[in-house]
């Protein structure tokens, strides 16, 4: 077996156990304030709390960590948090209420802030704009499902706490399977603009007709709703996004399937999710020392169970590790 399909392979595996995870069976509960319960094959089930009460997981200031924060964000005494909100349930979204930013972002965002001794403030922007921030530094940090990239490493610095998974979601029932860049081949494939993901799909369409296969039809809508009127109705094959979402989206509704699983950083290497700051704001050592003190003292671990996605951990935050290369192949 090459290097390349083992990889594939063992992405592939790790994947499918946090789509195990979310997929089985789940169902909303708004009589209790609004909740999603989640079981696995297993039988255990994560109730996710979907109100705006999150009664969120803290943790204590760490006087050395904060101490290195730069000057100009301890004296202002907030951390300027951006994210890209939506419908990406279990990563950014909007509770019950329709205006509280929840998720797994936000939660882990909020640690990161206790760690440092600021006051988190989430600003919640577009996802093009998140980077339009960031470099005129209106904001601190990015907390969005950013993937690590060799591209995006010459204007950011990177802080990891999170494995990177995409996945393919198609409709319940298609019996498509996808492993690689031939099962998309002529499929009319629906993707964000300017992500990770959408770069992964154009070289595979490139490699498609390299080999004489057809092209992916790449379809681009402006929010996920739309995208699922498309799934439903037969107008898109497939929606390529990060994993967790498709995984949730899978299971709370049961009108859809995740019909495979990639690495955000390609075939030879581990994708990973980071925190994001402007290259050289001197924030990017702060926010890796503060994520380490969250994963030693136990509540990382309990801010991604609480949504379903410990498989998704980390067990160190790296700073600016390999990325998804300039050329994905």
């Amino acid at each position: 077996m090459s290097t390349t399909s083992l990889t594939r392979r063992t992405s592939l595996s790790a994947a499918i156990g946090l789509v195990l995870t979310l997929a089985v069976s789940a169902c909303g509960n708004p009589s209790d304030g609004g909740t999603a319960e989640v079981q696995g094959a297993s039988g255990t089930t994560t109730k996710i709390n979907l109100g705006p009460d999150q009664n969120r997981v803290t943790t204590a200031k760490v006087d050395s960590i904060a101490a290195k924060v730069p000057e100009k964000i301890r004296q202002r005494g907030t951390l300027e948090i951006v994210d890209s909100s939506g419908s990406a349930a279990p990563l950014t979204f909007y509770a019950t209420d329709n205006k509280t930013v929840i998720g797994v972002e936000t939660d882990l965002a909020y640690l990161v802030a206790d760690v440092l001794g600021l006051k988190p403030h989430v600003n919640t922007v577009s996802w093009e704009n998140i980077f339009v921030g960031l470099d005129s530094a209106k904001y601190d940090v990015g907390f969005s499902n950013i993937t690590v990239t060799e591209e995006r490493k010459d204007k950011y610095d990177f802080a990891t706490y999170r494995k990177d998974d995409l996945a393919f979601e198609s409709k319940k029932g298609s019996g498509l399977k996808i492993a690689g860049p031939e099962d998309v081949a002529g499929k009319k494939v629906a993707v964000s603009s300017g992500t990770n993901q959408e770069k992964l799909l154009v070289e595979w369409s490139k490699e498609n007709e390299k080999a004489g296969r057809k092209p992916v039809d790449i379809a681009y809508y402006q929010n996920a709703s739309d995208t699922y009127l498309a799934l439903q109705s037969g107008r898109i094959d497939l929606f390529l996004g990060p994993n967790p979402t498709a995984a949730y989206h899978a299971a709370t509704t049961g009108k859809t399937e995740v019909v495979g699983t990639y690495s955000g950083a390609g075939a030879s290497l581990q994708g990973l999710i980071a925190a994001t700051t402007k290259k050289d704001s001197g924030l990017v050592e702060p926010l890796a020392a503060a994520l380490n003190q969250i994963i030693d003292n136990g509540t990382y671990a309990q801010v991604l169970k609480r949504w379903g996605l410990t498989d998704e951990a980390v067990k160190r935050s790296e700073i600016n590790p390999p990325g998804l290369p300039r050329t994905n192949k």
